[in-house]
């Protein structure tokens, strides 16, 4: 065998083996992650927020159901979902009741909706991925009024271009949430619309599913101090060394997952859960759930 075709073989074989992992290991190989983020509190305490992203559900994902229950075992005051609960029509039930166990009687939770809670994703080649944004077009209607009522028995509160205030056994948090932009045609609210009800609450939580900078700005000007977002999945696919190639928004790309600052703001991305039932990938980016830790 030359050597010309060794070398072919060998990063064949690395090639397909890099696949296995992505396809079969890590898409299911979930991660907690533990975030301490200091100056987001108006006021000396310490809040602790459970960051949930993208699960995009579908019957048969027990795996994923599992790892939300042990969630449910953590000690956080608050949850908050950006987006992108379901991955298929029909699972709009499903989806709620996956995220039961992260809420109780003293632990409120907060959702916005990605454009996956409002239609169907629609079938692409999964290399498209890393080459096209995806399609902003709508799939198959989902029924999100009825994905909403079932949140609202687990205690969550889903905000669409509005506001509320939670109470929680840390503090009262001001909460702002914007529908999803990656929709066409994008309408954002204004800031005045999501001014924070109580000014004077311990955090002035602002929400959006995806981090685009112009619904990033919306929440900084209307006096949000700390904003959490989804969507990007942290890229899906890394390079070591690199990061993220791709995040399918206008947002860098090396604030594609984790905390980083916008306007001198705290910002939050999740890498998110789960990943489009047409894209079963993920590569040097696992699926994961922040517990993030405020400070004053």
């Amino acid at each position: 065998m030359s050597r010309l075709l060794r070398s072919a073989v060998a990063v064949a074989t690395l090639g397909a083996g890099a696949l296995a992992y992505a396809t079969l290991i890590e898409r299911r190989w979930y991660a907690l992650r533990h975030v301490t983020l200091r100056g987001a509190l108006r006021s000396p305490g310490r809040l602790r927020i459970l960051h949930v992203s993208d699960v995009h559900l579908v019957p048969g994902q027990d795996h994923r159901r599992r790892f939300l229950e042990r969630l449910g075992e953590l000690d956080h005051d608050l949850t908050v979902v950006t987006g992108d609960l379901l991955g298929t029509a029909g699972a709009e039930d499903l989806g709620a009741d996956a995220l039961a166990p992260l809420t109780g009687p003293e632990r409120p939770g907060v959702v916005v909706l990605g454009s996956n809670d409002r239609f169907g994703p629609v079938p692409k080649p999964p290399w498209r991925y890393l080459t096209a944004p995806s399609d902003r077009s709508p799939g198959v209607p989902l029924d999100t009024d009825r994905l909403v009522a079932r949140l609202a028995t687990h205690r969550y509160r889903t905000l669409i271009d509005e506001t509320t205030v939670l109470q929680t056994r840390a503090g009262t948090v001001s909460v702002g949430g914007i529908d999803d932009p990656h929709l066409e045609p994008t309408r954002l609210p204004s800031a005045e619309q999501l001014q924070p009800k109580d000014p004077d609450a311990l955090l002035r939580l602002g929400l959006v599913h995806s981090p685009y900078l112009d619904a990033l700005d919306v929440l900084c000007d209307a006096g949000y101090d700390l904003l959490l977002a989804g969507h990007t999945h942290g890229g899906q696919i890394r390079v070591p060394g690199i990061g993220a190639l791709v995040n399918n928004c206008d947002l860098p790309l090396d604030q594609a997952r984790g905390p980083s600052r916008h306007r001198g703001r705290w910002l939050h991305v999740s890498a998110g859960l789960g990943h489009s039932r047409f894209a079963p990938i993920r590569f040097a980016c696992r699926p994961e759930a922040t517990l993030i830790e405020l400070t004053a």
